[in-house]
């Protein structure tokens, strides 16, 4: 999959890259409802004879336009792209979102990103997608545009999921409450988190529970506790684990939010690999121990709870 940063490079490349069938949104997660766009996408540039492209932003909208509400993301942008890769697109258009870009009216956006610079053919957005300054434009005014200029629109219907509509909120939600199942079905996937082992205060190494420190490379919107994980060496196979996120209380107070994983049945290395933990089932939240004794003997317990989970 190409990926391009800005319309202007993306113009650059034209003489090779004509047109597209382009997929339009934030794609934070790339969740089940997203692969829907993406699907449609691909769908129509086999119909147009042109590439499939998605047409994504860096940073998130909010982030700019109002930093103090933003949610935490789902993935890092290089997570997504992996993603949006995994679901076959051709070619990945990032927009770095500026005042200026939030400024440009709707049809402006259109015309200057969507069909100069991408060459569409095709545009697709969800049911409930709103574009331009001051976010004026609707799908309604979209396909409007799309007539004029001899394009294809299609608006994809939301996605249901257990009666519910797929969105990176109800995601986030359901993260928050620390239900990775949930999560997962509202995903069509395991939530994950890449990140790097750093030296921590190996404690757990002291117990015999060794743990892998994890710097995380993007947010953690999930709950704080104890979970069934999988954990991937630098593209390697997914080994069970258990994962603690939380402040160790037991040995702190006020400590800062740390990720630490202990792989099953496992030994080795693992200091400045990159990881990726993949959350399979909430265990328990995080709890204070009277002594080093009884947190082992938790430890243990949450060792055997976990191993089921993985069968």
């Amino acid at each position: 999959m190409e990926v391009f940063r800005g319309h202007a490079s993306l113009q650059l490349a034209r003489g090779a890259w004509p047109g597209s069938a382009v997929a339009i949104g934030n794609f934070d997660g790339v969740h089940a409802g997203h692969r829907a766009l993406i699907d449609r996408a691909r769908e129509l540039a086999r119909t147009h004879g042109v590439k499939s492209a998605a047409l994504t932003f860096d940073p998130h909208p909010i982030e700019l336009l109002s930093p103090g509400t933003a949610p935490p993301k789902l993935t890092s942008l290089e997570r997504r792209l992996e993603l949006m890769a995994a679901a076959g697109l051709d070619a990945v258009l990032v927009e770095p979102f500026t005042r200026e870009l939030a400024s440009l009216a709707p049809d402006a956006f259109i015309d200057r990103v969507v069909l100069g610079a991408l060459g569409a053919r095709a545009i697709i957005v969800g049911y409930d997608f709103s574009y331009g300054a001051g976010r004026a434009g609707s799908t309604e005014a979209l396909r409007a545009h799309g007539e004029r200029a001899g394009v294809e629109v299609a608006i994809v219907s939301a996605v249901d999921v257990g009666g519910e509509v797929v969105s990176s909120t109800r995601i986030r939600r359901a993260l928050d409450a620390g239900d990775v199942v949930r999560a997962e079905q509202l995903l069509g996937r395991r939530w994950d988190v890449d990140g790097v082992v750093v030296h921590g205060a190996k404690r757990g190494r002291a117990i015999g529970v060794p743990t892998a420190n994890i710097s995380p490379a993007s947010d953690l919107p999930v709950a704080p506790g104890i979970y069934a994980v999988t954990l991937s060496v630098e593209g390697g196979p997914e080994l069970p684990a258990v994962a603690s996120l939380g402040t160790n209380p037991t040995f702190v107070e006020g400590g800062r939010l740390v990720l630490e994983v202990h792989v099953l049945d496992w030994e080795g290395d693992l200091y400045d690999r990159r990881v990726r933990t993949t959350f399979v089932a909430w265990l328990r939240p995080e709890q204070k121990f009277d002594s080093v004794d009884s947190l082992i003997a938790q430890i243990r317990r949450d060792i055997a709870d976990a191993r089921p989970r993985f069968r």
